[in-house]
């Protein structure tokens, strides 16, 4: 997480005595203070600074209860519409700290009694601006997240090839079969895949062929009319209809039982689906993504899916690597979760060691993505600082657990960096050298969007290259 900008409080307190106090103990402790003796001259001195998240916007407001006029509750409901996600400390006589409780059910951070002890107060103020800056991160990985140009994070050939495939298939109107193991991202290229197509400002519904019994699957795909069954009570639209103008992704295709692979080989050739109990077939106009772990060639080749149905849907195959067969990708994976799983568990981690990089890039990852972000999540929660080490790995990085196989991979472990940021940022400069130092290319190659990476070029000092 980024934490280069000033630290900045705003205190707001009507006692210029104890403002001065304040003054003294935070500036020491590095902070930029920004002072207001009223609610309403707080407000206008927010309006005065630049927008939120901003270098220049206040990280804290710590504000008085009792004032004159607008009131510290007051203060508070008007930051929280003015400056959301703002952390705000509440200062308390110590006889009314039952109010500052019943703030903080309202959406305060915390709450310190005056005169403030300055050690707590440093400590209260630190803790709200790393939250704060939790947010911030949470804000950037969501702008990332929708931004079409990111579908997967990695400088590999096989992660570049499977962007590649995205970007040629997405604008198509083909059906996409995606091919990989569990856990290597499936439903990320179909995103990837919508984003990138006509369809894109219409839905995406998403469906998991192995997570329905047979019955309810067919009424979830194709819906069904009041009266169709016991306990239909009124007409349900199937997710075809729901989907229409717009892609369906079924999910783990290779599940579904025979007789409804008939069906959706109907709904395909004929652009029309029959709800349950309905007589008067529906027209769609939907694209079909579908996804599967198994090898659905040898399940033709068993008659446990129809040969038909199977080309229908492989009019072009994207098939994912496995994390096993781009371990070099590992760095920045690790890099990129992090940040996401400390704003989700609002705890920062800034370095990782050598020794944690260097296990987990000798562990064959049969959960692949999906297993490397819940093993980093338990290391995250159970670390006591902001840094990893190998003893917060599970047991099967350790060879105690009877499961454990060791990476297979006659490849030799890539160079380990010592920190998060040392290692996005190697990784950063050998996609540039790849692509000549074109800015559009690297960021295609990195996964990330143009405007990420040139936010990342300052941040590395690597702006000339």
């Amino acid at each position: 997480m980024n934490d280069t900008k000033t630290k900045s409080i705003l205190v707001v307190d009507d006692e210029p005595g104890h403002r001065m106090m304040v003054r003294a103990v935070l500036e020491d402790a590095g902070w930029r203070v920004l002072e207001a003796d009223s609610g309403e001259q707080a407000l206008e001195e927010l309006v005065r600074e630049s927008s939120e998240y901003s270098n220049e916007s206040p990280d804290v407001a710590l504000v008085d209860m009792k004032m004159p006029g607008m009131n510290g509750m007051e203060l508070l409901r008007e930051l929280q519409t003015r400056r959301p996600g703002l952390p705000v400390i509440l200062l308390t006589a110590f006889g009314s700290v039952g109010s500052a409780v019943d703030a903080m059910k309202q959406g305060a951070f915390d709450y310190l009694t005056k005169p403030a002890d300055n050690e707590e107060l440093k400590a209260v103020t630190h803790k709200a601006r790393e939250y704060r800056l939790l947010l911030m991160e949470n804000a950037r990985l969501r702008r990332e997240a929708n931004d079409p140009n990111v579908e997967f994070i990695g400088a590999s050939s096989g992660v570049a090839h499977v962007r590649e495939l995205i970007a040629q298939a997405g604008p198509s109107e083909a059906t996409v079969l995606i091919l990989g193991e569990s856990g290597t991202g499936k439903e990320l290229v179909a995103e990837g895949l919508h984003r990138s197509s006509t369809r894109a400002e219409r839905p995406l519904i998403k469906v998991n062929c192995a997570a329905l019994p047979d019955d309810l699957l067919e009424s979830e795909l194709f819906g069904y009319e009041k009266g169709a069954f016991t306990g239909a009570i009124k007409d349900k639209p199937g997710r075809f209809q729901l989907a229409n103008g717009g892609t369906l992704f079924l999910d783990e295709i290779g599940e579904m039982p025979g007789a409804l692979q008939a069906k959706l080989l109907r709904a395909l050739q004929e652009k029309i689906v029959e709800p349950l109990g309905s007589v008067r077939p529906v027209e769609t106009d939907v694209r079909i993504i579908a996804a599967t772990n198994r090898n659905l060639k040898a399940e033709v080749e068993a008659g446990r899916f129809r040969e038909d149905l199977y080309y229908r849907l492989a009019v072009l195959e994207i098939r994912i690597p496995p994390l096993r067969d781009r371990r070099d990708d590992l760095p920045l994976l690790v890099s990129f979760l992090l940040k996401k799983l400390g704003s989700k568990n609002h705890k920062a981690i800034r370095t990782v060691t050598p020794a944690f990089l260097e296990t987990l890039s000798h562990y064959d990852w049969p959960g692949n993505v999906r297993e490397l972000e819940n093993v980093l999540e338990r290391a995250l929660i159970l670390s006591r600082s902001d840094a990893l080490s190998p003893e917060l790995l599970p047991p099967q990085f350790h060879g105690t657990d009877p499961t454990y196989q060791p990476a297979q991979s006659n490849e030799p472990s890539f160079s380990t960096p010592a920190s998060l940021e040392e290692a996005e940022k190697m990784a950063i400069i050998r996609a540039l050298e790849e692509n000549g130092g074109h800015r559009e290319r690297t960021s295609s190659a990195l996964g990330i969007s143009r405007r990420t990476l040139q936010y990342k070029l300052k941040k590395y000092g690597l702006t000339r290259r």
